[in-house]
């Protein structure tokens, strides 16, 4: 058995689908969702030092929701807003990277979130996938400004796990200077709509990581192996939950970060998680009972122990942790529980007969968790168990006491 946990499902980015200010002679412009300071500049005509001249703005140019901008105009730029003769640009193509959201892609190729969509077929929430290849639409390109703006977004100024807000700064502005969507980064800081951030706030920046399937893969065998549902490495991949894996395929496995409240509410509504154990601390037997298989590693190999115990015997936590997948296995393990306890410690408990507790749930140590059966591949009624360190088993007797 390798390792289930996690209990926070990922979701690709869901921009909202706002429309781009007209290339025209607007004289102001109220900034919606996702729009930055290079993008509101490109579609009015203007250079963006010009706009951050006319309304203040200092570095890093960050604009706010619902913000109202002066647009700078003159002879000159009104010539070049609406020229008479432009240049049609051809239709070209774009490469969805990590972290990207329709609203972000539309910004940098100049065309307005609507004519992407419609481009590609792409129907709300407009959904856009990692590796997912999009027809840009052609448009009138309108005459460089005297300080063109860059046709690029820069590489994301900051790469930690943790975000200190600060003032002006909006949702979409944090996601786009730490290189993560901002649907992801709303998610795993329980952020509602319409995503209001407060100077000081620290939020969790959700980070990413890759797998490439080998031989002998499988979704749930990678899922254990990072401790991340499969449904949320489907979901973050692009792929169906219920697809197959294929040696060489690449998949994004999506960090789970832990709903956080913000400080003022933390105290009141949420509750401390269970200390980790230390590598030193032994677990407690979840059940008593012979062992019919103890665990081995080479040829023969078994990552865990099966215990032999009466149909309905009582399983217990072998420490306090939080349950981080409950449910039905249907390859090997049947009913199956996973625990955390912190310092990257798992413990496993399979073929059980019922499962009494549900993702989330926090356990005290010695809690009844479920009853022994002989679901999954049991031979007879027992518990197999396992302990699991960085993301490698453990010989659970090396952790548990003497005799159980």
């Amino acid at each position: 058995m390798k390792r289930l946990t996690g209990a926070v499902a990922l979701a690709l980015a869901l921009p909202t689908c706002a429309l781009a200010a007209p290339a025209s002679q607007e004289s102001t412009h109220v900034v919606a969702p996702g729009e930055t300071l290079n993008g509101i500049a490109n579609r009015a005509g203007v250079s963006p030092d010009a706009l951050a001249r006319a309304n203040g703005l200092e570095p890093p140019y960050v604009v706010r929701l619902g913000q109202s901008l002066t647009i700078p105009r003159s002879a000159a730029t009104t010539r070049a807003a609406a020229p008479k003769a432009a240049p049609a640009r051809e239709a070209r193509t774009y490469t969805v990277t990590s972290g990207e959201t329709l609203n972000g892609i539309a910004n940098r190729t100049g065309v307005s979130p609507a004519e992407l969509a419609r481009a590609n077929g792409l129907a709300e929430p407009y959904g856009v996938r990692i590796g997912q290849t999009l027809t840009i639409p052609g448009t009138q390109a309108p005459k460089a400004p005297s300080a063109p703006a860059p046709t690029s977004q820069p590489a994301p100024e900051f790469k930690g796990e943790t975000y200190l807000v600060k003032s002006g700064e909006t949702l979409g502005g944090v996601a786009q200077r730490t290189g993560v969507a901002r649907v992801l980064i709303a998610e795993a800081n329980g952020l509602e709509p319409p995503y209001v951030l407060k100077v000081g706030q620290r939020l969790a920046i959700p980070r990413t990581r890759r797998h490439t399937v080998a031989k002998g893969d499988s979704g749930f065998s990678i899922a254990l192996e990072y401790g991340v549902p499969w449904d949320a490495i489907a979901v973050a991949s692009g792929i169906e939950p219920d697809a197959s894996v294929r040696p060489g395929q690449e998949l994004v496995i999506p960090s789970l970060v832990a709903t956080r409240a913000t400080p003022a509410a933390a105290t009141a509504t949420t509750a401390p998680k269970p200390a980790a154990p230390a590598p030193s601390t032994r677990f407690l037997w979840p059940v008593k009972g012979p062992i019919n298989r103890g665990f081995k590693l080479g040829s023969d190999y078994h990552d865990g122990l099966d215990i032999k115990a009466a149909r309905g015997t009582m399983v217990r936590a072998a420490a306090a942790g939080t349950v981080r997948f409950a449910g039905l296995e249907k390859e090997q393990f049947g009913n199956l529980v996973v625990i955390d306890h912190g310092g990257d410690w798992f413990t496993a408990y399979a073929f059980l007969s019922r499962i009494t507790v549900k993702n989330g749930t926090n356990v005290a140590k010695g809690e009844r968790i479920g009853l022994v059966g002989d679901t999954g591949e049991a031979k007879g009624n027992e518990l197999h168990f396992e302990i699991r360190h960085d993301g490698a088993p453990v010989n659970p007797v090396d952790e548990l006491p003497k005799a159980p």
